[in-house]
């Protein structure tokens, strides 16, 4: 059986396809929500998150044979806990990884290696930061912009109860906060923009259909800067970023 992590549509789209092509498969994902939306595609699936030796036990517990990993290309936890887990299993490890996007070298553009840098650089030029990153690094923006002169933080994240909950925590007023779920076209980014009188959009060069590209694209189009952060630089080993070429690896590990 494939253990599979999953995060992104393109990665429903995979298990599906690895399905089809007659290959057991266990997805996983963090919550109960992407469980679901890959049951109701057929897809097995587990929520919930797992260290490395919850998942070394799972992989033994389900008699895995091979790790796919295909979850969120900034998901730097899970990866690390997916390479360790199998090795600790001597399983072999695959990484799927949508295509990276450039952007070129537009000069509205400020490429950033972390979180910390993207807020330090918001810090600098100030104005009305769109930050468009999620939940999980949400403290970090709070901790440099919040209640600093000149700088309205507008985040946009999934409409989840943690998520509320998290921000009231860290002290953002509610109606800097845009909680919906996307993808968003370009055409809502720029009612957006206008909206809030972005002067600044803070994003992740995450790839995939539907995702960074409308972001980037209204911005650039209304004149207004953007901060990308870079992806994690992990040393995956044996990686693809299509589907067809995980299908042929797969494919020749099983008939091997």
């Amino acid at each position: 059986m494939i253990f599979f992590m999953a995060g992104t549509s393109d990665a429903r789209e995979l298990a599906i396809a690895l399905q089809k092509a007659g290959y057991p498969l266990l997805a996983s994902v963090v919550t109960e929500n992407a469980a679901k939306i890959l049951q109701e595609a057929g897809v097995p699936a587990r929520f919930g998150r797992l260290d490395v030796s919850a998942m070394t036990a799972l992989l033994q517990e389900l008699g895995s044979t091979l790790v796919v990993d295909a979850s969120h290309p900034f998901a730097e936890e899970a990866h690390r806990t997916a390479m360790a887990a199998a090795s600790e299993c001597q399983l072999p490890y695959i990484r799927y990884e949508r295509s990276r996007q450039n952007f070129g070298n537009d000069d509205l553009i400020t490429y950033v290696d972390t979180y910390e840098e993207a807020a330090l650089v918001a810090a600098q030029k100030r104005g009305s930061v769109m930050l468009t990153t999620g939940s999980k690094t949400l403290q970090i923006f709070t901790e440099k912009l919040l209640g600093q002169p000149d700088i309205r933080l507008v985040a946009r994240m999934l409409p989840r109860i943690d998520n509320m909950q998290k921000c009231a925590e860290l002290g953002m007023d509610q109606k800097n906060i845009i909680a919906m779920q996307g993808p968003f076209s370009k055409g809502l980014n720029e009612a957006f923009y206008r909206h809030y009188g972005t002067t600044l959009v803070i994003t992740k060069e995450s790839g995939g259909p539907g995702a960074v590209d409308e972001k980037v694209e209204a911005a650039l189009d209304m004149g207004i800067e953007v901060v990308v952060i870079g992806r994690p630089k992990l040393d995956y080993g044996l990686a693809f970023s299509s589907i067809e070429a995980v299908l042929e690896e797969v494919a020749k590990r099983y008939s091997s």
